[in-house]
């Protein structure tokens, strides 16, 4: 119930912000309106008065006429003839008045502006252009800003929602993960207890060590997820016996007819590292490559030193990956398996570039003979 009033008045306060900036802009606009209306007006008086002043003979009193004529000081003006010359230019910059073709531009301008208002005279007529003064310009570009403001205004709300939205499904995935690493240690705990029980009885050694080996496994996985939603303890460590540490583990659990090599052009890389956090990605590259082999067909992990980086490169020969999906394997819920909840390689961007600051990414994949993907870490001066 408090979660829906919550949601309610979200959306009343979003509703009520667009109505009233849609007021605001429908309000800018009569406004502007009215003083285009009102500076046409002007207009039309001053083009009266200039004309009384032409049909005057020398017995009129045209002092009414020049004061009409020496109040216009904001709304620049051309006039011209009946042919389109230019008779008078006033209230422009002065540079203009001394340029034809800056003159000529700005008549361009005026025209495309406002309707012109025909002078009558003897000699032919004239043609009165004008453009907007400063005020109405200003008002012009107003409701523009006040757009930008409203679409502003919309993308901090709407990324307000989806940033609390994912916090919310963090939180939740946090607290099942939490609560799945709670209840399976006590059957790890019971696991162990028979696996001493195993020995006592003497069976066979390796293959309590073969079980053991999987039960600290559980262990291991027991404890990435009561991990997650917590900031992970990065600790220098050798991070090419940590790589190879995994690869082994899986190696040795993986179908025979996969083939795995390894290749290191360096023994030992301190950087710092969470090893529980490494040991997942590790997997879940791999998991994914024997995913996309199906079959016979090898993994291939290959380490590279350099002088900035170490290039962790998981390799295998299986279906290749579309370009168009390079980046989009990495989104939460994007599988292309029937089963799976596609998090694998989303958790596995996390680890590498959130937690341990490193970059990972698909570097090369062909359809039918496979893909690459390389975790690349930044290494300690």
């Amino acid at each position: 119930m408090f979660s829906k009033r919550r949601i309610y008045l979200r959306w009343f306060i979003i509703v009520s912000s667009f109505l009233i900036l849609t007021l605001i802009l429908w309000n800018t606009y009569l406004l502007f309106q009215t003083y285009k209306e009102e500076e046409r007006d002007k207009m039309e008086i001053w083009s009266s008065a200039y004309q009384g002043i032409n049909s005057a003979n020398d017995e009129t009193d045209i002092s009414f006429q020049l004061m009409v004529l020496s109040m216009n000081t904001t709304i620049p003006i051309v006039q011209t003839s009946e042919k389109d010359s230019i008779m008078n230019v006033s209230n422009v910059e002065d540079y203009v008045q001394g340029d034809n073709v800056a003159k000529k531009d700005l008549l361009e301008r005026l025209k495309a502006e406002n309707e012109p208002i025909v002078i009558e005279h003897p000699s032919g007529n004239q043609y009165l252009y004008y453009g907007n003064s400063s005020l109405v310009t200003k008002l012009k570009y107003y409701p523009l800003a006040l757009i930008a403001i409203l679409v502003l205004f919309g993308g901090v709300i709407l990324s307000y929602f989806k940033a609390s939205r994912v916090s919310a499904q963090n939180k939740l995935w946090a607290g099942m993960a939490k609560e799945t690493a709670h209840q399976i240690g006590t059957p790890l705990s019971s696991l162990l207890g028979w696996v001493e029980i195993m020995r006592l009885d003497n069976v066979d050694e390796q293959t309590i060590t073969e079980i053991e080996k999987d039960v600290y496994r559980l262990q291991t996985i027991a404890d990435r997820f009561s991990k997650i939603g917590s900031d992970p303890i990065l600790v220098p460590l050798n991070v090419i016996a940590e790589t190879e540490k995994s690869y082994e583990y899986l190696k040795s659990r993986a179908s025979k007819q996969i083939e795995f090599y390894y290749q290191t052009n360096a023994e030992e890389v301190i950087i710092p590292l969470n090893d529980v956090l490494h040991s997942w990605t590790i997997e879940n590259l791999v998991k994914n490559a024997i995913d996309a082999i199906k079959g016979k067909g090898a993994i291939f992990i290959n380490i590279k030193n350099t002088e900035k980086y170490i290039y962790i490169n998981v390799i295998d020969s299986g279906k290749g990956i579309p370009k168009n999906l390079f980046r989009k394997i990495f989104e939460p819920g994007f599988s292309t398996k029937k089963r799976g909840w596609g998090l694998g390689l989303s958790l596995t961007k996390r680890i590498v570039e959130e937690y341990h600051n490193g970059i990972i990414r698909v570097v090369k994949s062909e359809i039918g003979k496979g893909t690459t993907i390389q975790i690349a870490y930044k290494k300690q001066k």
